[in-house]
């Protein structure tokens, strides 16, 4: 862990800075990819669902001409569409080809590796226990690879629930942006229910998600208060405040920007913690620490867990097309 001084002398309270904090190689990937999209297609270019769970970044987006739309039937046919980095089903891709949909897939490559895995697991017979919130669109796509050989496990309590014919073989794995704690807790569960449980190569919680939740343990330690910069729909960010909360911190709260920040939370308050979950603009964190600057807080001094220098290269449909338009 190294501590980097950020600011002045210290006067009043304090703030610890979470680092690593904000966007990840995945979402860092998607949106660049709409972004050269607009820029070599020209407006409109549709994106199926948000293309990372954050409103700022979808807003400005839309600004510069992506048309965000929640199913393909809203896309002209023929139209360009973008995938979100959460993923999407087999299903999904089907219906873009039979509307001549010109798709471009920005799904993060780790949830890829959750999909190939989805699918080797059911062609060699065995049941997979998905851990991860129903309805999510990452959890809807990945288990639309095997739809009739996945379960889906929400929490740990839910695993006294779950019966299988004996001789049944089950492996698990997990949506990528849960509470890296909660998962082993539901896998430790479901391993004594079902001794024959077979794990996946590596676990899938992705390595921004991890190390987050590891930055954000280490200033909770300290802070009286922890501010989540990020979306109410994004699974990341709510379970950071959930992480801040378990280890340690007084209170913590989870803000889209920092119009949301109420002042009273700053009442008693020496320390504050500060981070943001992957899919959000350090500019909205920037922004929560001039607020704290203004309001008694002016030293940040950022509490440095792990570096991160993996960068995912463009999907291959736009960079062929990048290339041949001599703008790659």
């Amino acid at each position: 862990m190294t501590h980097v001084s950020l600011g002045m002398p210290p006067v009043g309270g304090s703030v610890l800075l979470a680092d690593p904090r904000g966007y990840c190689a995945g979402v860092d990937r998607a949106v660049i990819t709409v972004e050269k999209a607009l820029d070599l297609y020209g407006a409109p270019v549709y994106v199926r669902k948000q293309i990372v769970h954050n409103k700022h970044v979808v807003n400005n987006l839309a600004d510069r001409g992506a048309i965000f739309v929640e199913e393909l039937d809203e896309v002209p046919e023929g139209a360009t569409v973008v995938f979100s980095a959460h993923g999407v089903s087999p299903m999904v891709h089907a219906e873009a080809a039979e509307r001549s949909l010109k798709t471009i897939d920005a799904t993060c490559p780790l949830v890829t590796k959750v999909h190939h895995e989805a699918k080797r697991f059911a062609s060699e017979g065995k049941h997979i226990l998905l851990i991860g919130h129903e309805g999510h669109e990452e959890v809807e796509g990945t288990a639309g690879e095997a739809p009739d050989d996945i379960t889906i496990v929400e929490t740990p309590a839910d695993v006294d629930h779950l019966e299988f014919p004996e001789g049944t073989r089950l492996s698990w794995l997990s949506q990528t942006t849960l509470s890296v704690d909660e998962t082993m807790e539901t896998v430790r569960r479901l391993r004594e229910k079902f001794p024959q449980l077979e794990d996946p190569p590596s676990d899938d919680i992705c390595y921004a998600t991890q190390n987050r939740q590891v930055a954000v343990k280490e200033i909770a330690k300290e802070a009286d208060l922890v501010i989540v910069v990020g979306s109410a729909n994004s699974s990341n960010s709510v379970r950071l405040v959930e992480v801040a909360l378990d280890a340690g911190a007084s209170a913590s709260y989870r803000i889209d920007d920092i119009s949301e920040f109420e002042d009273h939370w700053l009442d008693g308050v020496k320390k504050v913690g500060v981070t943001s979950g992957a899919s959000v603009p350090d500019d909205l964190v920037q922004d929560v620490l001039s607020y704290l600057a203004e309001h008694g807080h002016p030293d940040a001094d950022a509490v440095r867990t792990a570096d991160e220098s993996l960068v995912f290269s463009l999907p291959q449909e736009l960079r062929r097309d990048l290339k041949a338009a001599g703008q790659l």
